[in-house]
């Protein structure tokens, strides 16, 4: 009686080519989809950022019946403003503890009255300068 025959276990190189093309398939449709996400999750942020100085802005407006000027900008938020004209009410301490960068490590801008509508705080994006198109468009409290 003939022992069975084992044949020697592991991988053929077609197996081994097979799974290499799989896994590169793979990276081909994860990778762009997975590259994307930082830049949606700096434009989520600066929204988020956005809505947050409105809100101070709105308080701000409460209390002293006006928004900051362009000139007394969204630091009329942290600190109070020296510039005319010198709000009445401001609370003491502030609206805000200090004004957030935008996610691109840049100031957020703020005009009164704004190009939108009444007032108008924004961000210039990746690009840093007005417009763009994409991850570069600028975000502001219009588009919120």
């Amino acid at each position: 009686m003939r022992p069975p025959s084992f044949r020697s276990s592991g991988f053929t190189l077609l197996e081994i080519m097979i799974v290499v093309v799989i896994l590169g398939v793979l990276a081909a449709l994860v990778v762009p989809k997975v590259m994307s996400r930082p830049d949606e999750a700096r434009q989520v942020a600066a929204k988020q950022d956005i809505a947050s100085l409105m809100q101070a802005l709105k308080l701000y407006r409460l209390d002293n019946f006006r928004y900051p000027s362009t000139e007394q900008g969204l630091a009329a938020l942290a600190s109070k403003p020296a510039l005319e004209p010198v709000p009445p009410n401001w609370k003491g301490g502030g609206y805000l503890d200090r004004l957030p960068k935008d996610p691109w490590g840049s100031p957020y801008q703020y005009l009164n009255p704004g190009v939108h509508g009444e007032i108008d705080v924004f961000s210039l994006a990746s690009d840093g300068e007005s417009g763009g198109e994409g991850g570069a468009a600028d975000i502001g409290s219009w588009n919120l």
